[in-house]
């Protein structure tokens, strides 16, 4: 009875695992045809799936083909995928972009960093109140406010870079701008949520704990610098040889990723930094090579596997729970995570020399946050920071200030062929321009891309 009663166990995961990637599928084309990018899509299938749509129905049909008991073994395929994507996101990030208009790129970076986080605390100051216990346990005001801040800062990088290739902005110098300066958002949002993490997860274990925390994720930053970044050119080096790809890189990086994500799970900071991290000091040539053997059928995986990550958000994502007072939180959330973002960018391109229109044009592709985001609320509900009402009312700030983005585009704007990366990536779409166009205005504003190789097909 035993095997059996496992065996149908492992026949209703596959099988939720089926219905989360039909839905999903069904949602991409849809919101498609009205301009969005997947991610709106994918977010949208897993809070229909969850109790905001699926749920009103008579006889809990999110219950029925999610079982609680089996959410646990979901939650845990999803987080593979999780892990790839971020260690895909660490190893497309392009150090390049910062160095072309450097102070632009730090002014409107840390405008809206400074901005945002000053309105997250705001938010949760008249917020915290309603909000402030979780699960029975009281949380402190600062760590509430501080990762209220952190996720009112964040720009969705890899979604961004999608919107930039697909509104034929991404060898412009509004998208190039975007761009980079999302990039450098996000590494200091990261880093400051690492700290963060660390500090609450140690906080109630005495200095003594937060010190020994500190010391061991400083000194696996150093290991990944000095130690795993020279052994990983080798062994790239290595097994690539007469321009060929051994079989076995794929599964000896994607081990990398897995141990990383966790030796800083056992530090005591969220497993998806050391993914990240991985990705940041792997090596990126030869890359047409890379991209044809290695980052492909990672992101084939993804693909499979993140939409599932997606239906365990939803699962905890319920809107008719909200009513009218958490309808006006929301709206308060929404405001300062708009002018965060809108103001102080729009305003700090504006001082760099850009008009208006693309002053405004920047302000808005900064408020993208969508797939990040929700990596980031995933944490705060896993640490208890956030309640449900909270953690709701965040993935739909998510969803909306996303979709916002390309509805809200000035028509105007010069626009160019091309896209970002000589890398088929989760932040490119497949099937996007592979050949290199000459971009519209100053070439030294222009994304950078190199050598540009072909891509699949969506």
């Amino acid at each position: 009875m035993n095997s059996v009663h496992s065996d149908l166990k492992v026949a209703i995961v596959v099988a939720d695992i089926a219905i989360v990637l039909i839905v999903g599928s069904l949602l991409i084309m849809l919101f498609r045809r009205l301009k969005q990018p997947p991610v709106i899509g994918e977010i949208t299938a897993g809070i229909v799936l969850g109790p905001s749509l699926l749920g009103l129905l008579p006889g809990d049909v999110t219950g029925f083909l999610f079982p609680a008991e089996l959410r646990p073994h979901l939650s845990m395929i999803s987080q593979v995928g999780l892990l790839l994507f971020m260690f895909l996101v660490g190893w497309e990030f392009n150090g390049q972009l910062l160095k072309r208009r450097s102070g632009s790129v730090a002014s409107v970076s840390l405008s809206a960093i400074a901005l945002a986080f000053t309105l997250g605390i705001g938010a949760a100051a008249l917020l915290y109140d309603r909000h402030d216990v979780v699960d029975g346990e009281r949380v402190s005001f600062g760590y509430f406010a501080a990762f209220l801040g952190i996720a009112m800062s964040i720009t969705a990088f890899p979604v961004l870079a999608r919107l930039l290739t697909e509104t034929g902005l991404a060898r412009t110098r509004v998208g190039a701008l975007s761009l980079a300066a999302a990039a450098l958002d996000d590494v200091m949002a990261w880093t400051l949520l690492a700290f963060i993490v660390v500090i609450f997860g140690a906080g109630g274990d005495g200095t003594g704990t937060l010190v020994a925390v500190l010391g061991l994720f400083l000194l696996y930053v150093a290991l990944m610098v000095f130690g795993v970044r020279p052994l990983l050119r080798r062994l790239v080096a290595r097994i690539i040889r007469g321009g060929t790809a051994s079989p076995f890189l794929v599964p000896l990086i994607a081990a990398g990723a897995f141990l990383s994500a966790y030796a800083t799970s056992w530090i005591g900071v969220h497993a998806v930094f050391g993914a990240f991290a991985f990705g940041l000091v792997m090596p990126r040539e030869p890359r047409a090579l890379l991209a044809e053997s290695l980052h492909i059928p990672l992101e084939s995986a993804t693909r499979l596997l993140l939409p599932i990550f997606f239906i365990v958000t939803g699962l905890n994502v319920d809107i008719g729970a909200l009513g009218w007072t958490g309808l006006g939180e929301l709206a308060i959330i929404m405001v300062a995570a708009c002018v965060g973002k809108l103001v102080a960018a729009g305003i700090a391109a504006r001082l760099s020399g850009m008009n208006w229109q693309e002053s405004y044009a920047v302000g808005l592709l900064m408020n993208t946050r969508g797939l990040t985001e929700l990596v980031i609320l995933n944490i705060g509900l896993s640490l208890g920071v956030l309640d449900g009402e909270m953690f709701t009312m965040m993935v739909l700030m998510a969803l909306l200030t996303t979709a916002m983005a390309v509805p809200l585009l000035p028509k105007g704007l010069p626009r160019a062929p091309g896209g970002l990366f000589g890398v088929p990536s989760v932040t490119v779409p497949f099937g996007a321009t592979t050949r290199r166009a000459p971009a519209q205005g100053d070439a030294a504003d222009s994304a950078p891309t190199g050598h540009e190789v072909p891509s699949g097909k969506s």
